[in-house]
């Protein structure tokens, strides 16, 4: 069975590969994950935050400035709290590369257009084979307008694009007022591919101590529907490819993904849960079901349930909603 598919330009064995998580922090499990069949190898983000602590530290050693700019410091989390710092970050991907022979992704996550745009270069000459653009922001000033939100990952997206020359894809929020039109604005300044979507992690409420509180929560299958509208949605209006991240767990929800216009998928919660191991029953599987119903390749069921192919394109619009609130019967 042809399970091959192309990603950022990249020739890969296969549509499945582990999403950005510190899964890969150590090189055992980065082995583990090529040995299962993964099809490439994407690392966990690098911060901006902990870049610009690091800069901020080697300057205040080097200038020694005045002691209200070390309370500044005390504003960003604890290096400690990282589990790979910038070098050692820029180290880890020389490791993996030369520790395994399928491609590698790196990851940066930052919100502002500052300095440590400048390790994108950095990435590259470590051997990275592509880039992968989180900008996670939450927008919680009122006054600030939905287009200098998008503005500020544009230009993001501009400035990695002027220092680098391997691909760059960028890893979209689905909270945008129109994801299919900030997706064209990103295919049209280059963006490589668009992985749908970013897992915003929610605060809770300790009603007793009285305290936002923050707790790690595993996906699972009923995320993966938000991200289906939206790739049938794209599927064939974007140059970029299409990546799924988010609520990926079985063989099934793999076929969805590419059925709805997906180049690859990438899974997390489910190698949390199972281990590196997992990914290579869910790479048979799918071989096993597209045998079964006598495709030859994943090329020939993407975008096969597309909102262009799809039989009933209404399920991906409005009419959709109108169905679904009768189909709970009181």
């Amino acid at each position: 069975m042809n399970l091959a598919t192309t990603y950022l330009g990249l020739p890969l064995k296969n549509p499945v590969m582990p999403g950005a998580s510190p899964l890969v922090d150590k090189l055992d499990n980065v082995r583990r994950l090529e040995d299962a069949g993964a099809a490439a190898i994407v690392l966990h983000s690098l911060f901006e935050e902990q870049i610009t602590n690091e800069q901020i530290a080697e300057f205040a050693h080097t200038e020694n400035p005045a002691e209200s700019f070390a309370e500044a410091v005390s504003y960003f989390p604890k290096m400690e709290d990282y589990s790979l710092g910038p070098d050692r970050y820029l180290d880890q991907i020389s490791r993996i590369k030369q520790s395994v022979d399928i491609p590698v992704i790196a990851s940066l996550n930052g919100v502002t257009k500052g300095g440590w745009i400048d390790y994108a270069r950095l990435i590259q000459d470590a051997g990275a084979d592509a880039l992968e653009l989180n900008v996670y922001y939450i927008a919680t000033d009122p006054d600030e307008p939905g287009t200098a939100v998008e503005k500020r990952t544009l230009d993001i997206l501009t400035a990695v694009k002027e220092s680098v020359t391997i691909p760059v894809a960028v890893k979209l929020s689905p909270f945008f007022s129109s994801p299919g039109h900030f997706a064209k604005q990103l295919d049209s300044l280059g963006a490589a591919g668009v992985i749908l979507f970013n897992r915003f992690y929610q605060p809770d409420i300790d009603i007793e101590e009285l305290e936002a509180t923050h707790r790690l929560d595993l996906s699972n299958s009923t995320e993966l529907r938000l991200r289906l509208r939206w790739a049938a949605i794209l599927h064939g209006h974007l140059k970029a490819d299409i990546a799924v991240s988010g609520g990926v767990h079985t063989v099934e929800d793999i076929i969805k993904a590419i059925m709805c216009g997906a180049s690859v998928v990438q899974v997390v919660s489910c190698l949390l849960k199972y281990g590196p191991s997992h990914i290579g029953g869910l790479i048979t599987g799918l071989s096993q079901w597209l045998e079964d119903h006598d495709y030859n390749s994943v090329d020939e069921m993407r975008g096969s349930m597309s909102l262009r192919h799809c039989p009933d394109p209404s399920v991906f619009e409005r009419a959709n909603y109108l169905r679904v609130l009768q189909l709970w019967k009181v």
